[in-house]
């Protein structure tokens, strides 16, 4: 489950957003914007590939997102533990600490919440 950066830009908004038009999706976008069409090619590639549906109205779609973020999330976070860390749970931590400046005083009180 892998996603461009545009993809996951545009997927970001529709889980933000709930439901979108491609116009809207434009519009919330940040600089440098992409052209609309790229903006709609890729909201289609989205929907064929299973991230989107949407709903008709007239000539427009209003897309939705049907994975969920939580489930996107898992996916990236399984993808990294096991290809990057090597699925060491040892090498997770250690990641933490250093990357995220976490200090043995938060680790030890995020232990004792885990353990209540």
């Amino acid at each position: 489950m892998t996603l461009n950066p545009l993809e996951e830009k545009i997927m970001e908004l529709f889980w933000k957003l709930g439901k979108a038009f491609p116009k809207e999706i434009v519009a919330y976008l940040e600089e440098p914007i992409p052209p609309y069409n790229t903006v709609l090619s890729t909201i289609r590639k989205l929907e064929k590939d299973g991230w989107l549906a949407y709903n008709v109205f007239g000539k427009s779609h209003q897309y939705y997102p049907i994975v969920a973020k939580k489930e996107f999330s898992k996916s990236v976070f399984h993808k990294f533990y096991h290809q990057h860390l090597g699925s060491s749970k040892s090498s997770l931590l250690s990641h933490f600490m250093e990357e995220e400046n976490i200090d043995i005083e938060e680790l030890e009180a995020l232990v004792k919440s885990l353990k209540s």
